[in-house]
């Protein structure tokens, strides 16, 4: 049994603190097209974690800040936490330091990830809003936005989803919760292309010893096709209950 803090963060039985085993997700509820003016929206829960994402584009840049690029669609994300997303009140809910790195690692996310070559000199903005944390903010807001991207049509190479990873006494845990964050070891961030394997943003709140990293990343990377499953499951579904609500099944 780890203690920690007072919490048993792995029991006897080797359940974690919330009752899982650790090799398993919290769970997921996915909503798409949830937001009548974007382009592309979609609602998630990963526990106690929920996030709305809303995609506007892809559109000319003759009113944006940023730069044409002749070659590529430029993709501008902006993430914020609600005020009332943790129990501490937030004064700046964007633009602080932590919002603005967040924002930027989501950038690269997705511009590793959207078709960028198809839309030239035009913009893609997606906004994210963690509307409760409890662990795994950055992933919960990956998951979300790869939803709301597909539900706007928009053409990616691949999904890509995210997972954290941790280690307890030399056991790997997936998908972390903030409870297990803050008492825990070190955390793994993945995200990751799943059909392909490859991995797109890898980040690290600690450093790992190295014999033990291969096995956390494989559990974050199984994290990441298992999420996969869930939000490829939930975009079929939206597809198929569209194509009802307009007649698609009587064709």
């Amino acid at each position: 049994v780890l203690r920690m803090a007072g919490y048993e963060l792995l029991s006897d039985q080797g359940l974690r603190l919330d009752g899982r085993k650790p090799d398993e997700l919290r769970q997921i509820k996915t909503r798409l097209g949830v937001f009548g003016q974007a382009d592309g929206s979609a609602y998630i829960e990963q526990g106690n974690t929920k996030v709305l994402a809303a995609v506007y584009g892809p559109h000319d840049m003759r009113e944006s800040r940023l730069r044409p690029n002749a070659e590529k669609v430029v993709v501008n994300c902006q993430y914020s936490m609600a005020v009332f997303s943790t129990g501490e009140r937030k004064r700046r809910p964007r633009g602080d330091k932590k919002s603005l790195e967040m924002s930027q690692h989501l950038k690269q996310t997705f511009e590793a990830t959207i078709k960028t070559e198809l839309y030239p000199r035009s913009q893609i903005d997606i906004f994210v809003e963690v509307l409760q944390a409890d662990g795994g903010n950055y992933c919960a807001c990956v998951n979300a936005a790869t939803l709301a991207l597909v539900d706007a049509g928009i053409p990616l190479k691949d999904y890509v989803t995210a997972c954290t990873a941790s280690l307890m006494l030399g056991t790997p845990l997936v998908d972390i919760s903030n409870l297990e964050a803050t008492t825990g070891g070190p955390e793994l961030t993945l995200a990751a292309h799943p059909r392909s394997g490859q991995i797109v943003l890898m980040e690290m709140s600690h450093r790992f010893h190295i014999d033990h990293l291969p096995e956390v990343l494989d559990v974050a990377l199984e994290g990441c096709k298992n999420i996969y499953t869930i939000l490829d499951k939930a975009v079929r579904r939206h597809v198929s209950n569209r194509g009802a609500s307009i007649g698609w099944d009587k064709e």
